[in-house]
């Protein structure tokens, strides 16, 4: 049997994992030229744990997790105004939670894909899907380049929010997309100043329709989050530039952020998915392609995972 998954974020590479190690052949498409550098922290925990420990990824996980000793939230003159003690959280989540950063949490996937047999598992990053059909019980992708038809037994779109494969096969993005009226932007930058005022603690400024998430990494890196309103009919000029002009004056820590903001950072709308089905014969939708929680829930990397450890045994079985 053979799948083809578009997309290797996270539940895409776990997908391709479990669908390996049960023998199937996987070709693993991949819009961006490489895995993504950006991205943001998550809390790891619930279900996603349960489910990681049960398929054998949460060694892997584990190993790139930092430790969170508080959440705080600071106002533009620096002070503390609320804070969370991050262990007495973890306790009342059960002792075992995971503070994640999304690219690692995406490495670790990759990193445990070589559990796989070699060859079984196959990854093309930089590919421009053209178009996808399905013909009786099979599915064909073009993936463009002057690349070979691709036919597989199965199709798996985890493609995000913005998924192509919903797109040729349920219907039009308006259709499943519930926006919830805010943007989200996120960015790693170096700097040890910072580095060393937030090591440790994830911090959140105090202020009113934006947000700024930060957390010291390691390598006297920092992990920015951004969220912010968004009139529905305002024009977006460049993100960069956006991002300055709305967050001007939320703090210094966060302006010293902004000078050194990338010229492209990640942004984008922040939705959820909604749908009355995610599978349609041989197509089938998993992660945010197919019920997006929003990443203000924190919980989309453990929602993948406990998508993939619901049926352990499903992959050895044929599509449907």
């Amino acid at each position: 049997m053979k799948a083809i998954i578009v997309g290797a974020g996270i539940a895409g590479l776990v997908a391709a994992r479990q669908l390996g190690l049960a023998g199937w052949q996987v070709l693993v498409l991949e819009r961006s030229a490489a895995p993504r550098p950006d991205g943001y922290m998550m809390d790891f925990f619930g279900p996603g744990v349960e489910a990681s420990e049960r398929i054998g990824l949460h060694p892997y996980l584990a190993e790139v997790a930092y430790q969170v000793e508080a959440a705080e939230y600071m106002d533009p003159g620096g002070r503390v105004t609320a804070s969370l003690d991050y262990l007495k959280f973890a306790d009342l989540a059960g002792g075992n939670v995971l503070s994640l950063l999304r690219p690692d949490m995406e490495s670790a996937a990759l990193k445990a894909l070589d559990e796989v047999e070699a060859g079984r598992v196959q990854l093309r990053y930089g590919v421009h899907i053209e178009r996808m059909e399905r013909h009786g019980a099979q599915v064909q992708v073009w993936p463009g380049g002057g690349q070979p038809v691709e036919t597989a037994d199965l199709l798996i779109g985890a493609d995000g929010i913005h998924s192509a494969v919903r797109a040729a096969f349920f219907g039009p993005e308006e259709d499943f997309i519930s926006p919830l009226g805010m943007r989200a932007a996120a960015f790693i930058v170096h700097e040890p100043a910072l580095n060393r005022q937030f090591k440790n603690r994830f911090v959140l400024s105090d202020t009113v329709d934006r947000t700024a998430g930060i957390y010291g990494l390691r390598d006297s890196e920092v992990a920015s989050f951004l969220v912010y309103r968004q009139d529905p009919p305002a024009k977006l000029d460049g993100t960069r530039e956006r991002l300055r002009r709305i967050f001007a004056g939320a703090g210094g820590q966060v302006d010293r952020l902004l000078e050194l903001c990338p010229p492209d950072p990640y942004d984008d709308a922040v939705a959820q998915v909604l749908m009355p089905c995610w599978h349609q014969r041989a197509v089938v939708l998993i992660g945010d392609a197919a019920a997006a929680v929003s990443l203000l829930a924190g919980q989309g990397g453990a929602g993948r995972c406990a998508g993939h450890g619901l049926q352990p045994g499903a992959a050895a079985g044929g599509p449907g």
